[in-house]
């Protein structure tokens, strides 16, 4: 074995058998049997996705919960200061939230070790406010969330500028705040750069315009009394780190900005005449078998791959119809990335979403409604229709339920639903890009 990999596990064994030294908190959440984690709801750190639970916080917390052998349960807190009473509570053994760690904060709290570093971003909308320094942010309309990180590195250069001025919002968090700017209803915000990488999947128009702080430390915040338990987070995360699931865990969220461009008319007219052809009897074969229109399977497979029978996303999707593992399972697909299985699987899967929307949905909302399961997961669906009737629209008619989606990014809205916060505009966009290519063939003379 090489000299630097013994060393290395070593230190990992001298560090887990000293962790073992320090029990009480240890001892209490193995007697209870369950660990309790505190966390926000947001994509960087604990969603519901198509297939189940997902989110960096949520796959560490779940994998040092496994290590220990205990079960794992969430609280969500809608704000950060709510998160930071529910550890001075002791209302959970730690907050993994994508906290950074701040002089401020580790006055009052324990941090565990660092397992990302994220920098602080000023970020605004393309075509809109573009500061180039600190001293270019006298008039521009800033506003961040209450309580974060942010504000402490706005106060710390405010001693420098006494010029600068922003606003703090106590009722929302990064991501609304990133998706107002997007909407123009602010210049810009101030959001970590893991956060930014996430959110430009979906709105590539937001441009960072310069960076506020160098290279940050997340990591696990604990109340300054359960030192025990941050020696075990600690022993546990260089182990982790060690054996590189760490870093396939932040490579599977953090590896890409977008899975696939936004691609012009152009591009797709071009694919229409180069990819299609091998792809077409395929999808009218198993279009027919499921009753649907051969160019809406075609349509949706271009959304979902741009036609590339191997296309891999590190979100875990595969194949020209980008199935994710749990659905090919359920379908019986052994091989995703064969396009013949692939779109067998695509066909089939669609289809059934269909047949499970309710029956007062009539078509063709039936087929976008489905679409939209397809892309962002059923139970973000029904949440969808539920917020629709307590908003007065109609559960049933696309038209509304277009207009609701985008609210499920707001915590005003998610808390109160089942199945929380959803990026709700993507799979407005799906449906609608979905639409339009399914236009274009049905109307190309060639086909």
């Amino acid at each position: 074995m090489h000299y630097s990999k013994l060393l290395s596990l070593v230190l990992v064994g001298l560090i887990l058998v000293s962790s073992l030294s320090c029990t009480d908190n240890v001892d209490k959440i193995k007697q209870r049997g369950e660990l309790i984690v505190v966390t926000r709801n947001a994509p960087t750190t604990y969603y519901e996705a198509r297939d189940g639970l997902a989110g960096v916080e949520y796959e560490l917390a779940s994998s040092f919960a496994e290590a220990m052998k205990v079960k794992l349960r969430f609280i969500v807190k809608d704000s950060l200061e709510d998160i930071f009473r529910a550890i001075e509570k002791n209302e959970a053994d730690f907050a993994a939230a994508g906290l950074t760690k701040t002089a401020q904060r580790t006055n009052g709290f324990l941090f565990s070790d660092s397992y990302q570093e994220v920098q602080q971003q000023l970020v605004c909308r393309r075509g809109g406010a573009r500061p180039k320094k600190v001293s270019d942010l006298t008039d521009i309309n800033l506003v961040i969330p209450a309580k974060s990180s942010y504000s402490e590195q706005l106060a710390k250069l405010k001693k420098k500028h006494p010029e600068l001025s922003w606003r703090e919002d106590s009722e929302k968090d990064t991501e609304e705040l990133l998706d107002m700017v997007w909407q123009r209803k602010l210049d810009c915000t101030v959001a970590d750069s893991n956060i930014v990488a996430i959110n430009r999947r979906y709105f590539p128009e937001l441009v960072v315009r310069f960076n506020l702080t160098e290279p940050e430390p997340l990591g696990w915040l604990l109340h300054k009394d359960n030192t025990d338990l941050k020696h075990r987070i600690n022993a546990w995360l260089t182990a982790h780190k060690f054996s590189g699931k760490l870093s396939q865990v932040i490579e599977k969220y953090y590896g890409f900005i977008e899975v696939f461009d936004y691609v012009d008319n152009r591009h797709y007219q071009r694919a229409i005449k180069k990819r299609l052809p091998a792809f077409k009897k395929l999808f009218q074969k198993h279009a027919k078998k499921h009753d649907l229109p051969w160019t809406l399977l075609a349509a949706q497979s271009y959304q979902e791959s741009h036609w590339r029978a191997r296309a891999k996303s590190p979100t875990g999707v595969r194949g020209i119809m980008m199935l994710t593992q749990a659905t090919a399972r359920e379908l019986n697909i052994s091989n995703r990335l064969d396009p013949v299985q692939s779109i067998k699987g695509g066909a089939k899967y669609l289809s059934r979403l269909i047949h499970r929307i309710p029956e007062d949905v009539k078509q063709p909302d039936r087929t976008w409604f489905a679409l939209a399961a397809y892309n962002i997961g059923m139970g973000h669906l029904y949440d969808a229709r539920k917020l629709a009737r307590n908003l007065g629209k109609n559960p049933s008619l696309w038209s509304d339920l277009e207009q609701v989606f985008p609210l499920l990014t707001q915590k005003k809205y998610y808390r109160h639903l089942k199945h929380g916060y959803a990026r709700g505009s993507e799979p407005v966009r799906y449906v609608q890009r979905i639409r339009d290519y399914q236009d274009i063939l049905e109307r190309n003379s060639s086909f």
